[in-house]
């Protein structure tokens, strides 16, 4: 890649730079400079309005069934149209999905499809770094919400290439009208549909609107936390994303998400048959229908290659923890001659075996096929014997005499066996 040479503007004399408010410290005075108070009023002042109104409106069916649906198409907007269509690519869609998408976006109140994706692609790119707009190592509350209702410097989140949502005019025709959209789509419209419908106003507002919003803004905020928090990593492990049924329940199925970093234009998230993925479905459906096509996937070789290097990665780490004995190359070398006469001298069990010294002193009395064939090779090349003159040794076997190396022989060929 590429370096950039970086040229600082001149500043005149006088000329003071104005720090950042994220950029200083939190204090008594200042705490409140600190909060994003438009968010924490949609997020957490509205939110608490609604509940509180909850206990003294009554749920009726039709709008608890109404709010459910209202959920799982706002949360489809993030999921199958923010995320897989418009930041990642992972499938083309016709223009009636994508103003479905892009309302049901709207609707899910998490900020314009051009702002939510240029952030996204930001977190991929610099995952888990100072650049990263909800980098878990800031803390998982920080990941979850606190990058939302604390103000950040938005010269610090990391660039991202947004020049195809910029030439979308869909995308650029609700980015321009997202502060309408919003209430629109998260308020006003699941309220004159269940009003308009069965006559509960009041429910409609409570239950499919503020209720609704609140628990579709949390599921999203999992994916930035907990899905980089709790469960596996099978395909890589050098950043902090992972895989979780949990987070797949709670996200509409953007909890593989340790998959989804490796293989972020593939349009699924999960790709076995019983893990759950509704977005995945969705857009499968879509395409029967025609209403999507070109799916991008990631071939199954593809796909492995990651979960075998990775598999591998860990049985390495486990068998570093284990005794293997000292290294061959690590071994002094012994010639012969030396050999025969420590073990005539009778301090040691000296023994050789494809041309490394072994010191089996400690284990002759332990020898499964008795003392006296072990003594019979001391102080000799035991090679034939050890590799099935006499018995086939197991891996185990061969795995425990490694353990008692003390030499290599001075021209022992036969070293490269214990290489293999």
């Amino acid at each position: 890649m590429a370096t950039q040479t970086v040229v600082e503007p001149t500043k005149s004399i006088g000329q003071v730079e104005k720090v950042h408010i994220s950029d200083l410290p939190i204090t008594r005075q200042n705490w409140h400079r600190h909060l994003h108070w438009l968010n924490i009023t949609v997020l957490v002042f509205i939110p608490l309005y609604g509940f509180f109104e909850a206990t003294r409106t009554p749920l009726y069916l039709p709008t608890a069934l109404w709010a459910v649906l209202y959920y799982a198409f706002t949360g489809l907007g993030i999921t199958a149209g923010y995320h897989r269509l418009w930041a990642h690519n992972s499938y083309t869609a016709t223009t009636p999905l994508r103003l479905f998408l892009a309302l049901m976006g709207g609707g899910a109140g998490e900020g314009s499809i051009r702002w939510w994706a240029r952030d996204h692609r930001a977190h991929h790119r610099y995952t888990d770094t100072d650049q990263d707009p909800y980098s878990v190592k800031k803390g998982l509350a920080y990941s979850h919400m606190g990058w939302l209702v604390l103000k950040q410097n938005p010269k610090r989140i990391g660039r991202a290439d947004i020049a195809d949502l910029n030439q979308d005019a869909l995308v650029m025709w609700q980015h321009r009208n997202y502060p309408l959209l919003i209430v629109v789509m998260t308020l006003l419209f699941p309220t004159a549909v269940s009003g308009l419908g069965w006559g509960d106003w009041k429910g409609g507002f409570i239950y499919a609107g503020i209720i609704r919003t609140f628990f579709v803004n949390q599921a999203t905020f999992c994916v930035n936390s907990l899905a980089h928090w709790l469960g596996d990593q099978p395909f890589d492990d050098r950043n902090s994303p992972r895989d979780h049924m949990i987070t797949a329940l709670l996200a509409c199925g953007e909890g593989y998400h340790n998959f989804h970093h490796g293989f972020p234009s593939d349009y699924r998230n999960a790709i076995k048959w019983w893990q759950y993925d509704p977005t995945k479905w969705f857009i499968w459906t879509c395409c029967q229908l025609g209403l999507a096509y070109d799916r991008k996937t990631f071939s199954d070789k593809d796909i492995e290659k990651c979960r075998l290097q990775q598999r591998q990665k860990m049985l390495d780490g486990e068998k570093e923890g284990l005794d293997w004995g000292v290294p061959i190359e690590q071994l002094p070398v012994v010639r012969w001659t030396e050999f025969v006469q420590q073990s005539r001298e009778g301090k040691r069990a000296l023994i050789v075996i494809a041309g490394v010294v072994h010191d089996v002193t400690d284990f002759v009395a332990q020898h499964p096929g008795g003392e006296a064939m072990i003594k019979s090779a001391i102080g000799k090349d035991a090679t034939g014997m050890f590799k099935g003159g006499v018995y086939n040794h197991t891996r185990q076997a061969q795995n425990l005499l490694a353990t008692m190396r003390v030499g290599v022989i001075y021209g022992g060929c036969e070293v490269e066996i214990w290489k293999q």
